[in-house]
């Protein structure tokens, strides 16, 4: 009897031990909330000493104070505004009226937010690296003096998951730096005004980088040759360099005259080759000019989304060896589309590989060298490991309390 006891009251403990922790997951999963700008949303460059341009520099904003301002505190230099073409918006230079300096403020604020919230991740020195990983909303910290660092080999992709609401938070303990040609993609409902980075230090984005959100830098902000900036540059103390740039500070919903363009790319590989969508480069252009985010690699099920105004576009690729391109979904056969206000399309660009023998030069005779086929086996690769040591957890929870239950079952073989 004392046996049985003993057994039931471990399989209650179980049980509510397993539910404890099944409630777990559920509460890491609230929506993080955005963080606010008070005043300096108006603000598309915002500098502590200088601004400096080289070059011809686009800024432009489209929120309902105006986006695309420009604003030094407390220096006063704008160093080659000449060159920059602002649609419609003011520069605060000498600043007599403190817009700047309540901006100044408000960026300090929205800093001590994003840097204070509690981190859903932690990449430390050896997983520093954000090129090719994909993230969905959650607050992204770098350890102790470690910079956040996105190469060109791959972009990093945020995934909102269809939740128009989700907000992405990175904490750079040091440095922010994007390499050269590298990209920040948003996809299933991501919105760049949504995103925010929290530099320590300083942010530099490299030539033709396409950058998505607002960089709240304690230090300085480099925006090199021809990168793309959706979102702001935020320099708390020091100077924002820019050169031949197009930075755009907008709306963070979609408005009556919007669109939404989903593509897709899907790769057959059953002659033996072995590209994936990724290696295929991908176009959305209107007047022969590529839209925001665009170009970029591929993306299988369910592609980039792109949200746009309503107009003509064509969806293409550069040219790719060994695959035949085909179109389905909503364009015509060559990727034509038309979109009118509040659409929601989607252009699936497949490519299959076409039929050929892979040969392999080998030695015959001394001095001659001669080619024969060669079959190529394409094995799918290990899946990724996706557990994380909670779920471990559970499971043995939920093993034990079946192990409970079981003995609970059978208590009269205690009595």
């Amino acid at each position: 009897m004392k046996m049985l006891k003993e057994l039931r009251a471990i399989s209650i403990l179980l049980a509510l031990f397993l539910a404890a922790m099944m409630a777990v997951p559920t509460l890491s999963m609230a929506a993080e909330k955005k963080v606010d700008l008070g005043t300096t949303s108006t603000f598309a460059v915002l500098a502590g000493t200088t601004i400096t341009n080289t070059g011809a520099t686009t800024i432009t904003g489209s929120t309902p104070e105006g986006g695309g301002n420009v604003g030094v505190h407390s220096g006063s230099e704008f160093t080659g505004q000449s060159s920059v073409e602002m649609t419609g918006w003011t520069a605060y230079l000498s600043d007599t009226a403190g817009v700047a300096l309540q901006a100044k403020t408000d960026l300090g604020t929205a800093y001590d937010d994003a840097s204070g919230r509690k981190p859903t991740e932690t990449f430390d020195a050896n997983d520093n690296q954000l090129g090719g990983k994909t993230l969905t909303s959650g607050v992204y910290a770098f350890g102790h003096a470690e910079t956040a660092n996105l190469t060109a080999a791959s972009p990093l992709i945020l995934d909102a998951e269809g939740n128009e609401e989700a907000v992405f938070i990175f904490q750079a303990s040091s440095d922010l730096i994007m390499a050269s040609d590298s990209k920040v993609i948003l996809i299933n409902g991501a919105k760049y005004c949504r995103v925010f980075w929290q530099v320590t230090s300083s942010a530099t984005l490299g030539t033709n980088s396409t950058f998505v959100g607002h960089i709240f830098a304690m230090t300085s902000i480099a925006a090199q040759t021809g990168a793309n900036v959706q979102g702001q540059l935020l320099a708390q103390d020091g100077a924002v360099t820019l050169d031949h740039n197009t930075i755009h500070n907008g709306l963070c919903v979609a408005t009556p005259n919007q669109a939404s363009l989903h593509v897709i790319k899907h790769v057959i590989n059953d002659n033996g080759r072995t590209a994936v969508a990724a290696n295929f480069n991908l176009h959305v252009k209107t007047s022969d000019h590529d839209v925001a985010l665009s170009p970029a690699p591929g993306v299988e099920s369910p592609g980039n989304t792109y949200t746009l105004a309503a107009g003509n576009y064509v969806v293409s690729e550069e040219s790719f060896p060994g695959y035949t391109v085909s179109y389905s979904g909503d364009s015509d056969s060559s990727g034509n589309i038309i979109l009118a206000p509040g659409d929601d399309k989607t252009v699936t660009i497949i490519n299959n590989d076409t039929a050929g023998v892979v040969t392999a030069a080998v030695a015959t005779t001394p001095g001659v060298t001669s080619t024969v086929p060669v079959t190529t086996t394409v094995t799918g690769g290990q899946l990724p490991n996706t557990s994380t040591p909670l779920y471990d957890i559970l499971l043995l929870g939920a093993a034990l309390t079946l192990g409970g239950a079981l003995g609970w079952k059978n208590r009269k073989r205690f009595s």
